[in-house]
Parts: C-alpha cells; sequence; structure tokens
C-alpha cells in the first residue's frame, strides 16, 4: 500500500498568511493528509451523512450567516457538534467576526481555529491547489529537467551520457533548470506531472571534470525555475550501431510515470552531434503535435502513403 504524504498546518498557514485564532499545538505537529476541503453548511443543520473529519472545514459568509440566525443555544449545540468531530482545522474565510462559543469549542476540543483575509472561493481554489501539489503521489527519478521553449523536457539515462553538460549548454542557449540529479515527480492531477529538485540540491549542477557548480549564482535568476510540468521524456543512450534507430517518428512513443501517460523519445549520443539544439527542435516538435501537426504524417500524406501509427507505451514506474 503507497505511503500518505502529508504537509504542516504551519506551512499552509505561512502560505496564506492566516491569523491563528488558536492552536493547540505547534502548527507544524499538527498534520493535513486530506486533499479536498469542507464547507459545513449541512453539518451545521445537523446531517453528518459521508462527513469526513479528516479534510479543514471552512466557514463562509453563508455558513456565517445562517449561524447568526439561530438563538444561541442551537448555535452551541450545532458548533459543538461539528467541533466534537475534532477536525484537523477550521478556518474562517474574509475575516468574518468568531462567535465566543467557537473559540471555547475550540479549546475544548483542541481544533485550530483560523481565519483569512481572502474571500471563501479564492481561498478554497487556492487551499486545494496547495494541498493538490504537497499531497500528490511522488517518486523520485535519476536525470535532468529542463524547460526548453516553455516545455518541461525530463532527461534521463546512464551516468556519464552527457545529461548535466547539455543542461548547461540548453541554460547558456536561454532556456531554464529545473532539477539536475534527482527529480522529484508529482501526480497533480490524472494527467499531470509536475517535477522539481529537492530542497538541499536545488539549482546546483555536477559536471565531471570541473566539480558542483550553482546554475543560480553562474547564469543569473533567469536560468533557473523551482517546478515544471514534464511535457516530454528524453532517454540518452549511447550509440548502439546495431540498433535501429527511429528515423520517421510515425509511432507514438510513451512513458508511464505514475499512471501518466508522457511522450518519449530515445537520442543516441555520439561525438559531433549538437544535443542542445537536438533537444530544442524535440521540444518544439512535441509542442507542435500537441498543436495537432505531426510531420511524419504530414510527409506520408504529400507521398500518398497511408502508414497506420501506433502507440509504444513503455512502463517507468518501476525502473
Amino acid at each position: 500500500m503507497a505511503s500518505k504524504f502529508t504537509v504542516g498546518l504551519d506551512k499552509i498557514i505561512e502560505e496564506f498568511k492566516l491569523e491563528a485564532i488558536h492552536l493547540p499545538k505547534d502548527a507544524s505537529e499538527i498534520q493535513i493528509d486530506e486533499t479536498d476541503v469542507t464547507r459545513p453548511g449541512l453539518q451545521l443543520m445537523g446531517f453528518y451523512e459521508y462527513f469526513n473529519p479528516e479534510r479543514i472545514q471552512i466557514i463562509g459568509k453563508m455558513e456565517f450567516a445562517y449561524l447568526s440566525t439561530i438563538d444561541e443555544a442551537t448555535r452551541q449545540q450545532r458548533l459543538e457538534t461539528l467541533f466534537a468531530q475534532r477536525m484537523p482545522a477550521l478556518v474562517i474565510s474574509r475575516e468574518l467576526p468568531y462567535f465566543e462559543e467557537m473559540l471555547e469549542l475550540a479549546k475544548k476540543y483542541e481544533v485550530p481555529l483560523l481565519r483569512s483575509k481572502e474571500s471563501t472561493s479564492n481561498f478554497i481554489s487556492g487551499l486545494i491547489a496547495f494541498l493538490n501539489v504537497n499531497l500528490a503521489p511522488r517518486i523520485t527519478r535519476h536525470g535532468v529537467l529542463i524547460e526548453i521553449y516553455g516545455e518541461g523536457v525530463f532527461i534521463t539515462g546512464e551516468s556519464g551520457v552527457g545529461k548535466s553538460e547539455t543542461a548547461i549548454e540548453l541554460v547558456k542557449r536561454g532556456h531554464r533548470l529545473v532539477a539536475d540529479d534527482a527529480v522529484e515527480i508529482r501526480k497533480v492531477s490524472n494527467d499531470t506531472l509536475v517535477g522539481s529538485s529537492p530542497d538541499n540540491i536545488r539549482h546546483f549542477l555536477e559536471l565531471r571534470g570541473i566539480g558542483i557548480i550553482n546554475a543560480r549564482r553562474l547564469f543569473g535568476i533567469g536560468a533557473v525555475k523551482n517546478r515544471e510540468n514534464i511535457e516530454l521524456i528524453v532517454e540518452m543512450e549511447q550509440w548502439n550501431p546495431e540498433k535501429i534507430y527511429d528515423r520517421m517518428g510515425v509511432d507514438t512513443q510513451f512513458v508511464s510515470l505514475l499512471g501518466v501517460k508522457v511522450p518519449s523519445l530515445t537520442i543516441p549520443v555520439r561525438p559531433g552531434r549538437n544535443l542542445a539544439v537536438i533537444l530544442e527542435v524535440a521540444a518544439m516538435n512535441n509542442r507542435q503535435k500537441k498543436m495537432g501537426y505531426n510531420a511524419a504524417n504530414d510527409l506520408l500524406e504529400h507521398l500518398g502513403l497511408d502508414m497506420e501509427s501506433k502507440e509504444v507505451i513503455k512502463d517507468y514506474d518501476t525502473f
């Protein structure tokens, strides 16, 4: 069974600049593991079917208006039932005032009580996006991730094949480095992978014969990026004269990572090949394919040929 990832409440407070009305303990000790949130409107009316107490609860203008219309005894009872669920946090949006019984019950049931300046809808959308990234299923793979013409290209291959050297050439040509050596890949939606670098090695590159360099310090802030969607996977391998490499591109190659299909290419490496230019062309060609144009199919049509293309999928989840 896959391990469940968590994010500390302190990071959420810092990210959204939340006011801490009450914290039963240090916010870093309170871990959130649910990507969804709840506005407990039905719960405040007494309906708890399918209620998930592991989610962050958000009180907006509508919930506050309802609580203001009911008598004090009923409000106390409804709020106590809600706080007794011991949810990981309750956030009041729009800087709305809180009822005194909210603070009393937060202390009684040790529930963090927070407040946001944002409107309810803006706060919810931002929080869900933040949780989706920080709680996403993830793996770490060896390689280099670089943004080329807006396309996130994940370069893989055996050690010493020239991944980092190619990345340096691409950075010098105006593209942006995301990660070298270890790439942390997160599945943020059913069809989207986001790659980033572990914090402790971010923006560092290893070049054999030179050593470690800091791309950000050497080339400037415009040469690096913290994260990027993975749009293309390029596997670099030493040229094998006995292997037949694809020269047409009719068949579409994919790699499966965390269950998401990503277009892939295999680039043979040998002296004299300008790999940086090849990867630039690969990134632009991949963008054209996403926009509906395939040069190989166009050429075949001009030649009056009709070759059936197929998909070849390689599973990288286990390598």
